[in-house]
């Protein structure tokens, strides 16, 4: 096989959720104990960090990845979904798994593949874990895929497990209320493992609190003791951070919801710090050390670690945006940056999936844009028309595009340079919007 016959053997010849929705979804973690005996439980060979949550769960973990390689650390990274290509999941040090080798590791393991039936998570799951141990990395930054206490990801032991917050998404697998949710995401609290809560509700707060002290694990709310003092928005789109002792940073991630993420990821470092990854920042003499060190890291992060789609420019004159922000948790704060945005028009080329709230996504859309209706190359896609449908309940108004590449293209053709162009709504939205920039 080549690679993208690989591909196309992981992508269609698997369950997959990512694709197929619910029909690709296996609930449960015993195919995931038959690939980790049959690999030798390859997880066991470095140290990692686990990171769940409804939102901002992928920026604080490759913030994190960030800053222990800027200190020095082979980092393995294992992320979902990719946004261009399948081996942007698995990384060390930013740098994407092989191709060589994902073609490699299928065709030594198709034929147990389909003796098991494992899903498509499943074997990007146990491969990103075996690379990670035939790579050496000294750490991996895990990020669940859905939910937490089922989720294949969750066989592993870390030394810190983080779990950004809870919001309604993906409740027909999860739960239809945040303390459900919690429940699911809380199942990554392992035993006597320090547990970083980026915030939390007064509903969700006693969930996690109830699954810590079962677990005797120490538990920490980063959102009771805010380390960011101040945050201000840089010209270049990047934000400027004061933490709570002095140190000045910035930030390449510049959505104004990267504050929350960014205060969760500080109480990571800090926890890293106390268990001896990194140095002690209480020491005076290592606060210029640590401001160079978070410095190179966060204003680095998508350098180091090929994160991309968090309220990223793609281009100027006009002004064009792109980010993965994909549920109401996401649009309370995407919307309330669009309003932000000073331009002579908006342009929104807008699409999602079945599995969402677009009731509640659109309630934060603007109505001063002029929007491109679009759905994205997946069978989870709701249509152009039905999209429009629902947006018309919301005063929005647009006309309806085939295909992502189709809808940007006429906002690019109607756009003036003083104009802001918008591509989000879904993951796949920002995929496909992506493909027409290579």
């Amino acid at each position: 096989m080549n690679y993208q016959e690989t591909c196309d053997y992981l992508f269609h010849q698997t369950a997959n959720y990512e694709s197929q929705g619910i029909g690709g979804y296996k609930e449960g973690l015993e195919t995931m104990l038959k690939l980790d005996q049959h690999f030798n439980s390859p997880h066991r060979n470095y140290k990692t960090i686990h990171v769940a949550g409804t939102n901002g769960k992928g920026s604080v973990a490759h913030t994190i990845a960030a800053q222990l390689q800027v200190c020095g650390y082979r980092i393995g990274l294992y992320t979902s979904p990719h946004l261009l290509n399948f081996n942007e999941r698995i990384r060390i040090n930013g740098n994407p798994i092989p191709e060589e080798y994902v073609v490699g590791f299928v065709e030594a393991e198709k034929e147990y593949f389909n003796q098991v039936k494992p899903t498509f998570f499943e074997i990007a799951t146990i491969m990103a874990f075996q690379y990670f141990s035939e790579m050496d990395v000294d750490i991996a930054v895990i990020e669940v895929g859905l939910g937490g206490r089922l989720d294949s990801t969750n066989i592993i032991t870390p030394i810190v497990s983080v779990i950004t917050n809870i919001s309604l998404d993906h409740t027909h697998l999860l739960g239809t209320s945040v303390e459900q949710i919690a429940m699911e995401k809380g199942g990554i609290i392992k035993k006597g493992v320090p547990v970083i809560i980026g915030e939390a509700t007064p509903e969700t707060r006693p969930v996690f609190e109830a699954l810590a002290a079962e677990n005797e694990a120490p538990i920490t709310f980063a959102s009771d003791d805010n380390q960011i003092v101040s945050a201000e928005m840089l010209p270049n789109g990047h934000m400027m951070y004061t933490n709570a002792i002095g140190i000045k940073f910035e930030g390449e991630l510049g959505g104004i919801y990267q504050t929350r993420n960014t205060n969760t990821s500080l109480f990571v470092i800090k926890e890293l710090m106390d268990q001896g990854y990194l140095c002690s920042c209480e020491k005076e003499a290592n606060l210029k050390r640590i401001q160079e060190e978070m410095n190179m890291a966060y204003a680095n992060v998508c350098q180091l670690t090929g994160l991309r789609g968090r309220w990223e420019t793609v281009r100027t004159n006009p002004t064009v945006v792109c980010d993965t922000g994909h549920n109401v948790g996401a649009w309370q704060y995407l919307g309330q940056q669009l309003s932000q945005v000073k331009c002579r028009q908006m342009h929104i080329v807008f699409g999602m999936v079945d599995d969402k709230d677009i009731y509640g996504v659109m309630s934060f859309l603007p109505k001063n844009a002029l929007y491109y209706f679009t759905k994205p190359d997946t069978k989870r896609a709701l249509t152009e028309h039905s999209v429009q449908v629902f947006a018309v309940q919301f005063g929005l108004a647009g006309m309806t595009y085939p295909t992502v590449a189709e809808a940007y293209a006429e906002a690019l053709k109607n756009a003036s340079e003083d104009d802001f162009i918008f591509v989000g709504g879904s993951t796949y939205v920002v995929a496909d919007f992506m493909k027409t920039l290579v």
